[in-house]
């Protein structure tokens, strides 16, 4: 490992090197500028195990030197020695604040700084093991998380492809709500992680329509009240579906599917619920889902433009939306535009995710 040595006068650094030269697998780098040392910090962090610093130097002191590497990336909690001749209680308190870890006083035998080198070199060693193997655990979860969301994907996308048998253009508007929903989850700030469940998550919105009978499913004109009621039950059918799952992606399922068809102003199904006693998935998946209805051709209607879409989801914020959600996937606009122009005449829509 590499011991940086910082001292004004070269000769204390001669005697500080040669003191440490007997240490095996120990490197000393000797410096006179701070600004130099802290640059050699920068560029060989991974590699310091020690750093030992003079306390009087112009410019920058060893106290202001520590704190500089402190803030270096990967230096946090490399060992720090302070050298002095001075020996005031709070000159050690405020080295110590600043980080260091030791302290030799002026004139330290060579003896003496090996001795304190060679413990602080194995504290240093045994912390980067720990890092390094903090580092390997770190992957090796990320590498099982991710193997647990494509599992989860397969599940999803093999129960889609039965709702897919019942409407052909079932499929292409999971893949576009899903895709709305992602741009809108980006826009009110959740995490990536929660973006892509979010967006796994409201491919599942409608599962309850494979108890719809065709007749009602595909109709091509208006449903008659008693054929609206069936349609409604598709909400809580699908929520009693994916219900009972450990999985947190199946569990928001289920939350989306028993609430995207709930509006802001209590007048929804199948709860009646009221603002923001909604899920805010259902709220997003409602935006989303209603867009998407809007601007496809239908069996009982003709695609609505972008513009008029829009301006009925604006229209409508407030009684039928949450406003927010609305305000969040308007203003991806563009976007929204682009995934509407790839969506169109079998184009594949871009995963939001």
């Amino acid at each position: 490992m590499l011991a940086l040595v910082l001292d004004d006068a070269e000769m204390n650094n001669l005697v500080m090197v040669a003191s440490l030269r007997p240490l095996a697998g120990c490197r000393p780098h000797d410096f006179t500028v701070p600004a130099d040392a802290l640059a050699f910090a920068q560029a060989r962090a991974s590699e310091i195990g020690i750093v030992i610093t003079d306390y009087d130097m112009p410019g920058m002191d060893g106290i202001a030197f520590i704190r500089a590497v402190r803030r270096i990336p990967g230096l946090a909690n490399v060992p720090a020695i302070m050298v002095t001749s001075h020996d005031q209680r709070s000159l050690r308190r405020e080295a110590l604040e600043a980080g260091a870890t030791d302290f030799l006083t002026k004139p330290a035998d060579a003896v003496e700084i090996r001795a304190r080198v060679t413990n602080l070199l194995a504290l240093s060693e045994a912390h980067r093991v720990q890092r390094d193997h903090a580092a390997q655990l770190a992957t090796e979860v990320a590498t099982a998380v991710a193997l647990v969301e494509e599992r989860e994907r397969e599940i999803v996308s093999t129960l889609m492809r039965a709702a897919e048998h019942r409407d052909s253009d079932t499929g292409d508007h999971i893949a576009r709500v899903s895709a709305y929903v992602g741009l809108i989850a980006e826009a009110m700030r959740m995490t990536p992680a929660e973006t892509r469940q979010m967006s796994l998550a409201a491919t599942m919105h409608d599962v309850g329509k494979i108890a719809v009978p065709d007749a009602i499913l595909l109709k091509p004109g208006a449903l008659t009240p008693e054929e609206r009621r069936e349609m409604e039950q598709h909400a809580e059918r699908g929520r009693r579906i994916l219900s009972g799952s450990a999985s947190p992606v199946m569990r928001l399922a289920a939350e989306i599917a028993g609430s995207h068809h709930e509006r802001w102003d209590g007048t929804g199904y199948p709860q009646g619920l009221t603002g923001q006693a909604i899920p805010l998935s259902g709220r997003m998946v409602a935006v989303a889902d209603v867009f998407d209805a809007l601007t496809t051709e239908r069996p009982y209607k003709q695609a609505w433009s972008p513009e008029r879409a829009r301006a009925y989801l604006q229209e409508n914020a407030g009684s039928h939306f949450d406003p927010e959600v609305v305000a969040a996937f308007l203003g991806r606009w563009e976007q929204v535009q682009t995934f509407l122009a790839l969506g169109r005449d079998g184009a594949p829509v871009p995963d939001a995710a």
